[in-house]
Protein backbone atom coordinates (compact mmCIF):
# COMPACT_ATOMS: atom_id res chain seq x y z
CA UNK A 1 0.00 0.00 0.00
CA UNK A 2 1.05 3.72 -1.10
CA UNK A 3 1.18 5.59 2.09
CA UNK A 4 1.48 9.54 2.71
CA UNK A 5 5.18 10.67 3.61
CA UNK A 6 3.92 14.42 5.40
CA UNK A 7 7.91 15.42 5.96
CA UNK A 8 9.01 18.86 4.25
CA UNK A 9 11.53 19.39 1.96
CA UNK A 10 11.77 23.03 3.81
CA UNK A 11 11.33 22.40 8.19
CA UNK A 12 9.98 25.33 9.59
CA UNK A 13 12.66 27.19 12.31
CA UNK A 14 11.95 26.39 15.40
CA UNK A 15 14.57 27.57 18.35
CA UNK A 16 16.09 24.03 19.98
CA UNK A 17 18.70 23.10 22.32
CA UNK A 18 22.28 22.13 20.64
CA UNK A 19 25.74 23.17 19.62
CA UNK A 20 24.63 25.62 16.91
CA UNK A 21 25.90 29.55 17.29
CA UNK A 22 22.34 31.19 16.72
CA UNK A 23 24.37 34.66 16.56
CA UNK A 24 25.37 33.50 12.87
CA UNK A 25 22.10 32.95 10.49
CA UNK A 26 22.51 29.95 8.35
CA UNK A 27 22.91 31.83 4.83
CA UNK A 28 21.48 28.70 3.11
CA UNK A 29 18.13 29.24 5.42
CA UNK A 30 15.09 30.16 4.21
CA UNK A 31 13.20 33.24 6.30
CA UNK A 32 9.99 33.95 7.08
CA UNK A 33 10.20 37.13 5.10
CA UNK A 34 11.80 34.41 1.94
CA UNK A 35 9.76 31.99 2.49
CA UNK A 36 5.91 31.95 2.63
CA UNK A 37 5.48 33.10 -1.14
CA UNK A 38 3.86 30.32 -3.24
CA UNK A 39 1.37 27.91 -2.74
CA UNK A 40 4.12 25.47 -2.90
CA UNK A 41 5.48 27.13 0.39
CA UNK A 42 1.80 26.85 1.32
CA UNK A 43 2.15 22.71 1.13
CA UNK A 44 5.76 22.75 2.61
CA UNK A 45 4.64 24.98 5.62
CA UNK A 46 1.66 22.33 6.40
CA UNK A 47 4.03 19.23 5.52
CA UNK A 48 6.44 20.13 8.21
CA UNK A 49 3.84 20.57 10.42
CA UNK A 50 2.70 16.90 10.15
CA UNK A 51 6.09 15.81 10.60
CA UNK A 52 6.37 17.24 14.19
CA UNK A 53 4.22 14.26 14.62
CA UNK A 54 7.19 11.75 14.19
CA UNK A 55 10.07 14.57 15.91
CA UNK A 56 12.43 13.13 18.28
CA UNK A 57 11.01 10.31 19.93
CA UNK A 58 8.70 12.37 21.84
CA UNK A 59 5.75 12.47 20.30
CA UNK A 60 3.65 9.76 18.27
CA UNK A 61 6.95 8.12 17.90
CA UNK A 62 6.77 6.88 21.05
CA UNK A 63 6.87 8.59 24.07
CA UNK A 64 2.98 9.54 23.47
CA UNK A 65 2.25 5.98 24.17
CA UNK A 66 4.23 5.68 27.43
CA UNK A 67 1.99 8.90 28.55
CA UNK A 68 -1.64 7.23 27.72
CA UNK A 69 -0.66 3.43 28.23
CA UNK A 70 2.55 3.03 30.85
CA UNK A 71 0.75 6.03 33.30
CA UNK A 72 -2.34 4.29 33.37
CA UNK A 73 -3.59 1.25 35.01
CA UNK A 74 -3.05 -1.15 31.73
CA UNK A 75 0.93 -0.87 31.40
CA UNK A 76 4.03 0.00 33.55
CA UNK A 77 7.71 0.59 32.85
CA UNK A 78 9.29 -2.80 32.41
CA UNK A 79 12.67 -2.62 31.47
CA UNK A 80 15.95 -1.03 32.55
CA UNK A 81 15.24 2.03 32.07
CA UNK A 82 14.94 3.65 35.43
CA UNK A 83 13.77 7.17 34.57
CA UNK A 84 10.44 5.67 32.68
CA UNK A 85 10.02 3.61 35.11
CA UNK A 86 10.00 6.45 38.25
CA UNK A 87 7.74 8.61 36.24
CA UNK A 88 5.37 6.07 35.09
CA UNK A 89 4.66 5.22 38.71
CA UNK A 90 4.49 8.81 39.81
CA UNK A 91 8.02 9.06 41.60
CA UNK A 92 9.11 12.29 39.53
CA UNK A 93 11.30 14.72 40.86
CA UNK A 94 13.33 16.03 37.79
CA UNK A 95 10.61 18.17 36.13
CA UNK A 96 12.75 19.01 32.95
CA UNK A 97 12.91 15.10 32.21
CA UNK A 98 13.08 14.62 28.68
CA UNK A 99 10.38 12.18 29.32
CA UNK A 100 7.73 14.69 30.43
CA UNK A 101 9.73 18.10 29.46
CA UNK A 102 10.92 16.74 25.53
CA UNK A 103 6.56 15.84 24.73
CA UNK A 104 5.89 19.42 26.02
CA UNK A 105 8.40 21.53 24.29
CA UNK A 106 8.14 19.30 21.06
CA UNK A 107 4.05 19.88 21.02
CA UNK A 108 4.73 23.81 21.58
CA UNK A 109 7.11 23.11 18.42
CA UNK A 110 3.85 21.63 17.09
CA UNK A 111 1.66 24.88 17.57
CA UNK A 112 4.88 27.22 16.50
CA UNK A 113 5.27 25.38 13.39
CA UNK A 114 1.11 25.73 12.74
CA UNK A 115 0.84 29.43 14.05
CA UNK A 116 3.27 30.03 10.99
CA UNK A 117 0.85 28.39 8.51
CA UNK A 118 -2.19 30.18 10.30
CA UNK A 119 -0.22 34.07 10.29
CA UNK A 120 1.36 33.71 6.66
CA UNK A 121 -0.43 31.41 4.26
CA UNK A 122 -3.72 33.75 4.38
CA UNK A 123 -1.73 36.04 2.60
CA UNK A 124 -0.33 33.65 -0.46
CA UNK A 125 -2.00 34.51 -3.74
CA UNK A 126 -2.59 30.69 -4.64
CA UNK A 127 -5.86 27.65 -5.39
CA UNK A 128 -8.42 29.25 -2.69
CA UNK A 129 -9.67 25.74 -2.14
CA UNK A 130 -6.11 24.65 -1.27
CA UNK A 131 -5.40 27.41 1.04
CA UNK A 132 -8.53 27.16 2.64
CA UNK A 133 -7.85 22.98 3.35
CA UNK A 134 -4.43 23.83 4.00
CA UNK A 135 -5.77 26.55 6.41
CA UNK A 136 -7.96 23.52 7.96
CA UNK A 137 -5.39 20.99 8.23
CA UNK A 138 -3.36 23.68 10.55
CA UNK A 139 -6.04 23.97 12.86
CA UNK A 140 -6.73 20.41 13.07
CA UNK A 141 -3.11 19.63 14.46
CA UNK A 142 -2.84 23.19 16.43
CA UNK A 143 -5.88 21.67 18.40
CA UNK A 144 -4.54 17.73 18.38
CA UNK A 145 -1.25 19.26 20.02
CA UNK A 146 -3.50 21.62 22.45
CA UNK A 147 -5.25 18.64 23.01
CA UNK A 148 -2.12 16.75 24.47
CA UNK A 149 -0.85 19.74 26.09
CA UNK A 150 -4.15 20.26 28.14
CA UNK A 151 -4.95 16.46 29.00
CA UNK A 152 -1.06 15.78 30.10
CA UNK A 153 -0.17 18.95 31.43
CA UNK A 154 -3.46 20.67 32.09
CA UNK A 155 -3.04 24.57 32.04
CA UNK A 156 -0.47 25.34 29.40
CA UNK A 157 -0.03 28.90 27.77
CA UNK A 158 -1.95 29.71 24.60
CA UNK A 159 0.32 30.90 21.86
CA UNK A 160 -1.68 31.62 19.00
CA UNK A 161 0.24 34.01 16.77
CA UNK A 162 4.16 33.34 15.81
CA UNK A 163 6.38 33.37 18.64
CA UNK A 164 9.02 36.08 19.65
CA UNK A 165 11.89 35.15 22.14
CA UNK A 166 10.57 37.94 23.88
CA UNK A 167 7.36 36.32 24.34
CA UNK A 168 6.01 35.77 28.31
CA UNK A 169 2.87 33.94 27.98
CA UNK A 170 0.54 33.09 31.15
CA UNK A 171 -0.74 29.55 31.66
CA UNK A 172 -4.26 29.34 30.27
CA UNK A 173 -7.04 27.54 32.89
CA UNK A 174 -7.82 24.23 31.67
CA UNK A 175 -10.95 25.29 30.91
CA UNK A 176 -9.79 27.72 28.50
CA UNK A 177 -7.13 24.98 27.05
CA UNK A 178 -10.26 22.99 26.39
CA UNK A 179 -12.01 25.97 25.05
CA UNK A 180 -9.23 26.83 22.36
CA UNK A 181 -9.40 22.92 21.68
CA UNK A 182 -13.00 22.94 20.55
CA UNK A 183 -11.98 26.23 19.03
CA UNK A 184 -9.84 25.11 16.09
CA UNK A 185 -11.25 21.59 16.42
CA UNK A 186 -14.67 23.15 15.03
CA UNK A 187 -13.45 25.77 12.42
CA UNK A 188 -11.05 22.53 10.98
CA UNK A 189 -14.24 20.57 10.68
CA UNK A 190 -16.11 23.36 8.47
CA UNK A 191 -12.96 23.64 6.13
CA UNK A 192 -11.62 19.80 5.53
CA UNK A 193 -12.60 17.60 3.02
CA UNK A 194 -14.39 13.98 3.87
CA UNK A 195 -11.35 12.53 1.99
CA UNK A 196 -8.47 12.33 -0.29
CA UNK A 197 -6.83 10.04 -2.29
CA UNK A 198 -3.24 9.00 -3.85
CA UNK A 199 -0.49 10.96 -2.17
CA UNK A 200 -2.93 12.98 0.00
CA UNK A 201 -4.03 10.07 1.67
CA UNK A 202 -3.58 10.60 5.90
CA UNK A 203 -3.89 14.51 5.94
CA UNK A 204 -6.75 15.48 8.45
CA UNK A 205 -10.01 15.50 7.13
CA UNK A 206 -13.77 16.37 8.63
CA UNK A 207 -14.57 13.56 10.25
CA UNK A 208 -10.75 13.64 11.68
CA UNK A 209 -11.90 17.16 13.42
CA UNK A 210 -15.06 16.06 14.25
CA UNK A 211 -13.66 12.68 15.87
CA UNK A 212 -11.39 14.85 18.24
CA UNK A 213 -13.93 17.48 18.77
CA UNK A 214 -16.20 15.08 20.63
CA UNK A 215 -13.74 13.74 22.23
CA UNK A 216 -12.55 16.84 23.68
CA UNK A 217 -16.03 16.94 24.69
CA UNK A 218 -16.74 14.26 26.60
CA UNK A 219 -13.14 14.62 28.37
CA UNK A 220 -14.89 17.28 29.32
CA UNK A 221 -18.21 15.31 30.48
CA UNK A 222 -20.30 17.57 28.09
CA UNK A 223 -22.31 15.16 27.23
CA UNK A 224 -24.73 16.29 24.86
CA UNK A 225 -22.07 18.44 23.18
CA UNK A 226 -20.85 15.31 22.12
CA UNK A 227 -23.98 13.80 21.35
CA UNK A 228 -24.12 16.44 19.06
CA UNK A 229 -20.53 16.44 17.41
CA UNK A 230 -20.68 12.89 17.44
CA UNK A 231 -23.93 11.95 15.76
CA UNK A 232 -22.37 13.46 12.35
CA UNK A 233 -20.95 9.85 11.84
CA UNK A 234 -24.25 8.55 12.80
CA UNK A 235 -26.67 10.36 10.91
CA UNK A 236 -24.93 12.80 9.23
CA UNK A 237 -22.99 12.88 6.34
CA UNK A 238 -20.07 10.37 8.24
CA UNK A 239 -22.51 8.00 8.23
CA UNK A 240 -21.30 6.34 4.91
CA UNK A 241 -17.81 7.24 5.41
CA UNK A 242 -16.65 4.39 7.80
CA UNK A 243 -17.21 0.98 8.80
CA UNK A 244 -16.21 -1.51 11.21
CA UNK A 245 -13.62 -4.21 9.55
CA UNK A 246 -14.49 -7.68 9.69
CA UNK A 247 -11.09 -8.42 11.09
CA UNK A 248 -10.17 -6.71 13.97
CA UNK A 249 -6.72 -6.95 13.27
CA UNK A 250 -6.64 -5.16 10.62
CA UNK A 251 -6.61 -2.49 12.09
CA UNK A 252 -2.66 -2.88 13.91
CA UNK A 253 -1.08 -4.45 10.88
CA UNK A 254 1.33 -2.14 8.32
CA UNK A 255 -0.40 -3.78 5.10
CA UNK A 256 -3.97 -2.59 6.36
CA UNK A 257 -3.71 0.82 6.61
CA UNK A 258 -5.91 3.40 6.63
CA UNK A 259 -8.70 1.02 6.25
CA UNK A 260 -12.53 1.95 6.12
CA UNK A 261 -12.13 2.47 10.03
CA UNK A 262 -9.78 4.81 10.17
CA UNK A 263 -11.06 8.31 11.10
CA UNK A 264 -7.40 9.43 11.77
CA UNK A 265 -3.84 7.64 11.38
CA UNK A 266 -0.40 9.06 12.37
CA UNK A 267 1.07 7.87 9.22
CA UNK A 268 4.69 6.18 9.39
CA UNK A 269 7.20 5.04 6.75
CA UNK A 270 10.34 2.80 7.10
CA UNK A 271 13.31 3.84 5.62
CA UNK A 272 16.31 1.83 5.95
CA UNK A 273 18.83 4.94 5.25
CA UNK A 274 17.40 7.48 8.44
CA UNK A 275 19.95 8.51 10.26
CA UNK A 276 18.43 10.54 12.95
CA UNK A 277 14.92 11.55 14.26
CA UNK A 278 16.00 15.61 14.37
CA UNK A 279 13.79 16.63 11.62
CA UNK A 280 15.49 19.51 11.46
CA UNK A 281 18.73 18.54 10.59
CA UNK A 282 19.37 19.39 7.07
CA UNK A 283 22.73 17.32 7.17
CA UNK A 284 21.30 13.89 7.95
CA UNK A 285 18.10 11.59 6.59
CA UNK A 286 15.15 11.97 9.21
CA UNK A 287 13.38 9.07 10.52
CA UNK A 288 9.97 8.33 9.25
CA UNK A 289 9.17 5.26 11.34
CA UNK A 290 8.32 4.60 14.88
CA UNK A 291 10.34 3.34 17.30
CA UNK A 292 7.30 1.91 19.38
CA UNK A 293 8.00 -1.23 18.22
CA UNK A 294 11.79 -1.47 19.56
CA UNK A 295 10.55 -0.61 23.18
CA UNK A 296 7.78 -2.33 23.58
CA UNK A 297 8.75 -5.65 21.60
CA UNK A 298 9.21 -8.72 23.96
CA UNK A 299 12.76 -9.19 25.51
CA UNK A 300 14.91 -10.82 23.25
CA UNK A 301 13.13 -9.50 20.11
CA UNK A 302 12.90 -5.62 21.45
CA UNK A 303 13.66 -3.48 24.82
CA UNK A 304 10.66 -4.55 26.52
CA UNK A 305 10.75 -1.61 28.14
CA UNK A 306 6.63 -0.90 28.48
CA UNK A 307 4.42 -3.97 29.60
CA UNK A 308 1.22 -4.53 30.23
CA UNK A 309 -1.24 -5.40 33.46
CA UNK A 310 -2.05 -9.60 33.39
CA UNK A 311 -5.30 -8.23 34.77
CA UNK A 312 -6.14 -7.41 31.21
CA UNK A 313 -6.42 -10.64 30.31
CA UNK A 314 -9.05 -11.45 33.05
CA UNK A 315 -11.57 -8.69 31.29
CA UNK A 316 -11.48 -10.04 28.24
CA UNK A 317 -12.10 -13.46 29.61
CA UNK A 318 -15.17 -11.99 31.68
CA UNK A 319 -17.61 -13.36 28.83
CA UNK A 320 -17.51 -15.81 25.78
CA UNK A 321 -18.55 -15.30 22.40
CA UNK A 322 -21.97 -16.13 21.27
CA UNK A 323 -20.15 -19.44 20.06
CA UNK A 324 -18.90 -19.94 23.13
CA UNK A 325 -14.48 -19.36 22.58
CA UNK A 326 -12.79 -16.76 23.91
CA UNK A 327 -13.04 -12.86 23.01
CA UNK A 328 -10.40 -13.19 19.70
CA UNK A 329 -9.27 -9.63 21.01
CA UNK A 330 -7.37 -10.77 23.46
CA UNK A 331 -5.27 -12.45 20.90
CA UNK A 332 -4.75 -9.24 18.91
CA UNK A 333 -3.81 -6.99 21.93
CA UNK A 334 -1.55 -9.08 24.06
CA UNK A 335 1.63 -11.11 23.46
CA UNK A 336 1.53 -13.61 26.68
CA UNK A 337 2.02 -17.19 27.96
CA UNK A 338 -1.98 -17.90 26.31
CA UNK A 339 -1.96 -15.86 23.09
CA UNK A 340 -2.84 -18.89 21.65
CA UNK A 341 -5.40 -20.53 23.96
CA UNK A 342 -3.77 -23.82 24.05
CA UNK A 343 -1.04 -22.29 25.81
CA UNK A 344 3.30 -21.44 25.85
CA UNK A 345 3.85 -24.64 23.87
CA UNK A 346 1.81 -22.77 21.43
CA UNK A 347 1.87 -19.52 21.37
CA UNK A 348 4.89 -18.17 18.98
CA UNK A 349 6.42 -15.07 20.14
CA UNK A 350 8.60 -13.93 16.55
CA UNK A 351 9.45 -17.70 15.47
CA UNK A 352 9.49 -19.11 18.49
CA UNK A 353 7.34 -21.01 21.08
CA UNK A 354 6.42 -18.60 24.63
CA UNK A 355 7.70 -21.52 26.20
CA UNK A 356 11.19 -22.15 24.53
CA UNK A 357 12.12 -18.13 25.35
CA UNK A 358 10.34 -17.87 28.84
CA UNK A 359 9.69 -21.23 30.11
CA UNK A 360 6.63 -22.10 31.82
CA UNK A 361 7.33 -21.11 35.54
CA UNK A 362 9.28 -18.24 36.78
CA UNK A 363 11.13 -15.50 35.23
CA UNK A 364 9.20 -14.12 32.28
CA UNK A 365 7.05 -16.88 32.00
CA UNK A 366 3.96 -14.30 33.57
CA UNK A 367 4.99 -11.65 31.42
CA UNK A 368 2.42 -9.69 29.33
CA UNK A 369 3.30 -7.51 26.34
CA UNK A 370 0.98 -4.97 24.43
CA UNK A 371 1.07 -6.17 20.64
CA UNK A 372 -0.93 -3.58 18.47
CA UNK A 373 2.15 -1.47 17.78
CA UNK A 374 3.92 -4.88 16.98
CA UNK A 375 4.55 -6.19 13.74
CA UNK A 376 5.57 -9.52 14.43
CA UNK A 377 2.40 -10.68 11.71
CA UNK A 378 4.67 -10.27 9.31
CA UNK A 379 5.61 -13.25 8.03
CA UNK A 380 9.14 -14.40 8.80
CA UNK A 381 9.66 -11.37 11.59
CA UNK A 382 12.45 -12.34 13.97
CA UNK A 383 12.95 -9.01 15.55
CA UNK A 384 12.14 -5.27 15.91
CA UNK A 385 13.80 -1.73 15.21
CA UNK A 386 13.98 1.82 15.52
CA UNK A 387 11.82 2.29 12.35
CA UNK A 388 8.29 0.49 12.24
CA UNK A 389 5.98 1.20 9.54
CA UNK A 390 3.17 0.66 11.33
CA UNK A 391 0.86 3.48 11.60
CA UNK A 392 -0.70 4.15 14.81
CA UNK A 393 -4.81 4.56 14.40
CA UNK A 394 -5.15 7.44 16.72
CA UNK A 395 -9.31 7.51 16.32
CA UNK A 396 -10.90 4.65 14.98
CA UNK A 397 -15.04 4.36 14.18
CA UNK A 398 -15.33 1.74 17.26
CA UNK A 399 -14.01 4.56 19.33
CA UNK A 400 -16.56 6.98 17.97
CA UNK A 401 -19.33 4.21 18.36
CA UNK A 402 -17.99 3.95 21.67
CA UNK A 403 -18.11 7.50 22.59
CA UNK A 404 -21.38 8.03 21.28
CA UNK A 405 -22.78 5.73 23.31
CA UNK A 406 -21.18 6.69 26.59
CA UNK A 407 -22.46 10.47 25.67
CA UNK A 408 -25.85 9.38 24.92
CA UNK A 409 -25.97 7.40 28.58
CA UNK A 410 -24.40 10.84 30.10
CA UNK A 411 -27.65 12.49 28.78
CA UNK A 412 -29.84 9.92 30.43
CA UNK A 413 -30.58 8.30 26.75
CA UNK A 414 -29.36 4.60 28.20
CA UNK A 415 -31.49 2.75 26.02
CA UNK A 416 -30.65 4.44 23.37
CA UNK A 417 -26.68 4.22 23.57
CA UNK A 418 -27.18 0.22 23.26
CA UNK A 419 -27.15 -0.40 19.39
CA UNK A 420 -23.77 1.83 19.62
CA UNK A 421 -22.00 -0.39 21.60
CA UNK A 422 -23.50 -3.99 20.05
CA UNK A 423 -21.76 -3.02 17.02
CA UNK A 424 -18.67 -3.32 18.40
CA UNK A 425 -19.50 -6.22 20.43
CA UNK A 426 -20.85 -8.22 17.44
CA UNK A 427 -17.50 -8.17 15.53
CA UNK A 428 -15.93 -9.73 18.45
CA UNK A 429 -18.93 -12.60 18.25
CA UNK A 430 -20.42 -11.50 21.36
CA UNK A 431 -24.35 -11.03 22.29
CA UNK A 432 -25.84 -8.07 22.23
CA UNK A 433 -25.69 -6.20 25.38
CA UNK A 434 -29.58 -5.92 24.69
CA UNK A 435 -29.57 -9.21 25.64
CA UNK A 436 -26.19 -10.42 27.92
CA UNK A 437 -27.40 -6.96 30.26
CA UNK A 438 -31.35 -5.54 29.60
CA UNK A 439 -32.14 -2.77 31.13
CA UNK A 440 -29.36 -1.19 33.03
CA UNK A 441 -29.56 1.83 34.89
CA UNK A 442 -27.35 5.04 33.90
CA UNK A 443 -24.48 4.00 36.60
CA UNK A 444 -24.57 -0.11 35.49
CA UNK A 445 -24.31 1.16 31.82
CA UNK A 446 -21.64 3.53 32.29
CA UNK A 447 -19.40 0.65 34.11
CA UNK A 448 -20.41 -1.43 30.96
CA UNK A 449 -18.71 1.44 28.82
CA UNK A 450 -15.55 1.10 30.88
CA UNK A 451 -15.31 -2.58 30.58
CA UNK A 452 -15.91 -2.00 26.79
CA UNK A 453 -12.96 0.31 26.29
CA UNK A 454 -10.98 -2.01 27.80
CA UNK A 455 -11.68 -5.17 25.59
CA UNK A 456 -11.87 -2.98 22.17
CA UNK A 457 -9.34 -0.25 23.09
CA UNK A 458 -6.58 -1.41 25.17
CA UNK A 459 -3.01 -0.24 23.91
CA UNK A 460 -4.26 2.27 21.95
CA UNK A 461 -3.04 5.40 23.98
CA UNK A 462 -6.26 6.18 25.86
CA UNK A 463 -6.88 4.68 29.09
CA UNK A 464 -5.05 7.67 31.08
CA UNK A 465 -6.94 9.96 29.19
CA UNK A 466 -10.71 7.37 29.83
CA UNK A 467 -9.51 7.06 33.68
CA UNK A 468 -9.32 11.19 33.90
CA UNK A 469 -12.44 11.72 32.50
CA UNK A 470 -14.34 9.08 34.93
CA UNK A 471 -12.59 10.55 37.53
CA UNK A 472 -11.22 7.26 38.88
CA UNK A 473 -7.55 8.14 38.63
CA UNK A 474 -6.17 7.46 42.36
CA UNK A 475 -4.71 5.19 45.23
CA UNK A 476 -7.73 2.85 44.95
CA UNK A 477 -6.44 1.54 41.54
CA UNK A 478 -2.95 0.33 43.38
CA UNK A 479 -5.28 -3.17 43.66
CA UNK A 480 -4.60 -3.92 39.79
CA UNK A 481 -1.54 -1.51 39.45
CA UNK A 482 1.06 -1.14 42.68
CA UNK A 483 1.75 1.96 41.41
CA UNK A 484 -0.65 3.84 42.03
CA UNK A 485 -0.06 3.64 45.87
CA UNK A 486 1.94 6.42 44.91
CA UNK A 487 -0.61 8.27 43.35
CA UNK A 488 -1.61 11.71 45.10
CA UNK A 489 -5.19 13.10 43.97
CA UNK A 490 -5.28 16.78 42.64
CA UNK A 491 -1.36 16.21 41.35
CA UNK A 492 -0.44 13.67 39.45
CA UNK A 493 -3.95 13.99 36.85
CA UNK A 494 -1.08 16.13 35.26
CA UNK A 495 2.28 16.15 34.68
CA UNK A 496 4.74 19.19 36.02
CA UNK A 497 5.48 21.99 33.58
CA UNK A 498 8.84 22.27 32.58
CA UNK A 499 11.18 24.02 35.73
CA UNK A 500 12.86 24.94 32.68
CA UNK A 501 10.19 26.82 31.26
CA UNK A 502 9.14 28.64 34.47
CA UNK A 503 12.74 29.75 35.07
CA UNK A 504 12.55 31.56 31.52
CA UNK A 505 9.10 32.71 31.92
CA UNK A 506 8.33 34.40 35.21
CA UNK A 507 4.75 34.63 33.78
CA UNK A 508 3.89 30.20 34.09
CA UNK A 509 3.46 28.79 37.03
CA UNK A 510 3.69 25.50 38.29
CA UNK A 511 0.87 22.81 38.23
CA UNK A 512 -0.35 22.11 42.13
CA UNK A 513 1.41 19.95 44.39
CA UNK A 514 4.72 20.12 42.57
Amino acid sequence: MKKIFLLASFILLVTTACDRDFDEPNPNNPTIASFWKSESDAVKGINAVYSTFHRTATLYSRFLFYHGMLRSDEGYGSGGDITLNNIMSFNQTNYNEGLTAGTWQNLFIGVFRANQVLAYVPEIAMDEALKNRIIGEAKFLRGLFYFNLTLYYGRPPLILEPSEPTDRPSNATNAEAWAQVEKDLSEAAAALPLSYTGDDLGRATRGAALGLLGKAHLQQNKYQEAVNTLAWFITGEGKSLYSLVPNYQDNFKASTENNSESVFEIQFRFNPNESTDDDVDETRINNTGTSIAQFYAPRGVGFSDGGARRWLIGEFEKEKTAAGTRDPRLAATLLFDSTDVRGPQFTTVYGQTFASRYGTTGGESSAVWFRKQLNDNEPGRTEEGFRSPNNLRLIRYADILLMYAEALNGTGQTTQAYPYVDMVRARAGLRPLTQAKPAMTQAQFLAQIKHERITELTGESWRFADLQRWGDLGPELAARDPEFTNFVKGRNEWYPIPQSDIDLNPNLTQNPGY
